[in-house]
């Protein structure tokens, strides 16, 4: 007992700093997709991370199983989905902005993980989507165009990022409790890569090889590839052996903090009191989604 609440405090801990990793990859993302597009970005990182990873747990190909593949290509294409709009829609949208509509995913995964686990939404998982819709509103309606009521293109390309990022946890939690984590997501990075690299010529046309000359551009996608793919999906898959996957996604909708942070520090973005607002409704969305929940349990039981 007292070991598993061990292993639970570690892997929060880890999924903690794979939000922060995450928060980072947004500004890298911003900065890098002046040289490369996004398509070969995402392609590129996930090669990496499948090739890494295979060569560090090659013996773990003896456990290969048709389950394990299937269920690897089938998270590789939601992982895949989810990598490609949120890229595309940072190019159109400040990374900020992208990290924080990217938590919509939060409110999302207990909604479509009704069906799936049979669970139905409580009173305050209404709660906190209302308020998610009201902070999405404010953050990402703007006036840059005249008219508050339009998003731009990276916002709604980034809340589609969202809900297949959400499918994806959802995913990972039902596979993950009876396979191999690692073969999974090796398979789901291989997925994701060759998808990438199989439609990055028809997004984004031709690959400048002379971008590797460049130093910036090769750490950063070793950063997207090693931390931001490789080492945080196996945080992420293994902390979901043993956290719950809707406190796994508060802990991870974390990167959104991060993200504005890094964003505001690093890339002098500017924050209006409007999207500031709407940055609190989001985060008081994830509160009463992920924390409520357990401070009633509690409640209840002394109640008992």
């Amino acid at each position: 007992m007292n070991n598993n609440l061990n292993l639970k405090y570690i892997f929060s801990a880890g999924l903690v700093l794979t939000a922060a990793i995450w928060g980072f990859a947004f500004v890298i993302v911003k900065d890098s997709l002046n040289y490369i597009g996004p398509t070969w970005m995402v392609g590129i990182r996930f090669c990496i991370a499948s090739l890494c990873l295979s060569l560090i747990f090659i013996k773990r190909f003896k456990r290969l199983t048709k389950k394990i593949f299937l269920h690897g290509c089938l998270l590789g294409l939601f992982l895949f989905t989810a990598y490609e709009t949120q890229t595309m829609g940072c190019n159109f949208t400040t990374a900020g902005k992208n990290a924080f509509l990217t938590t919509i995913y939060v409110i999302l995964v207990p909604l479509l993980g009704w069906p799936v686990f049979k669970k139905r939404p409580q009173w305050f998982v209404w709660l906190a989507a209302f308020l998610s819709v009201a902070g999405i509103a404010l953050l990402a309606l703007n006036g840059e165009t005249g008219k508050w009521y339009v998003m731009n293109k990276g916002d709604v390309l980034t809340l589609i990022c969202g809900f297949f990022y959400a499918v994806h946890i959802i995913g990972g939690a039902f596979f993950v409790k009876d396979e191999d984590v690692i073969l999974l997501t090796v398979f789901q990075f291989f997925t994701a890569g060759t998808l990438g690299m199989v439609f990055a010529p028809f997004a984004d046309g031709s690959l400048d090889l002379n971008l590797f000359a460049n130093r910036n551009v090769v750490i950063s996608l070793l950063y997207l590839g090693l931390l931001s793919s490789m080492l945080c999906f196996c945080l992420q898959n293994a902390g979901l052996k043993y956290v719950p996957s809707s406190l796994a996604s508060l802990f991870l909708s974390l990167e959104s903090v991060f993200g504005v942070i890094f964003s505001c520090m690093l890339l002098k973005e500017r924050l209006t009191s409007k999207m500031f607002v709407g940055c609190v409704l989001i985060f008081a969305a994830i509160l009463v989604a992920e924390v409520l929940p357990g401070f009633l349990s509690k409640k209840n039981e002394k109640s008992a």
